[in-house]
Parts: structure tokens; C-alpha cells; sequence
């Protein structure tokens, strides 16, 4: 299934700040950055659960946000884009 996880971290500084690398790198685990607090995943359902798992590990839920969203298709097939296109799609190759 293809999710789209969105986040905010309080505080960007001493804590919050290692909590916003942290919550980045778990999403990077997953899927793409599409924004800087926004990526788009591809995961089976046990895989979505090790990683809100994994996102509940880092944030701290009195101050932090995290927003899934889950499409019954793809994202790209539920995606409107407006402005500069992205780069790569979802199992897409990426050649360096």
C-alpha cells in the first residue's frame, strides 16, 4: 500500500532536533522525501506497523505530530502536482 507520512517536530533545536533527524531517517527506511517533512512509502501492512512502531519510538506525542495518510491506490495515481515536478516516482531506479 502506498502511504504518505507528514510531520511536524516542536522544536528544531537540542532535542527536537535529534527527534527531526531521527523520524527522517526512520521514514528514509521506508520510502522517498518528497518535501522536507513529507515522504511517500510503499509498504506491505506489516511493514507500515513496524514503522509507525518505530516512529512512535522517536517523537515525543506531547510536543510532535506525525500524520499518515493511506490511498486505496498509488499515489500517483491520487497525486496533483503543481509547480516543479519531482525528480523520481515510487520503484522508480535512481542512477547517481
Amino acid at each position: 500500500m502506498d502511504v504518505l507520512i507528514a510531520y511536524d517536530i516542536a522544536d528544531t533545536a537540542g532535542d527536537g532536533a535529534r527527534r527531526l533527524r531521527h523520524v527522517a531517517e526512520v521514514c528514509l527506511t521506508y520510502g522517498q522525501r518528497v518535501q522536507f517533512s513529507m515522504f511517500e512509502c510503499r509498504v506491505s501492512p506489516t511493514r507500515l506497523q513496524r514503522l509507525i512502531g518505530q516512529l512512535e519510538d522517536v517523537i515525543d506525542p506531547t510536543l510532535d505530530s506525525v500524520m499518515i495518510y493511506r490511498f486505496p491506490g498509488t499515489i500517483a495515481r491520487s497525486r496533483q502536482r503543481l509547480g516543479t515536478e519531482v525528480i523520481h516516482e515510487l520503484d522508480e531506479p535512481w542512477i547517481l
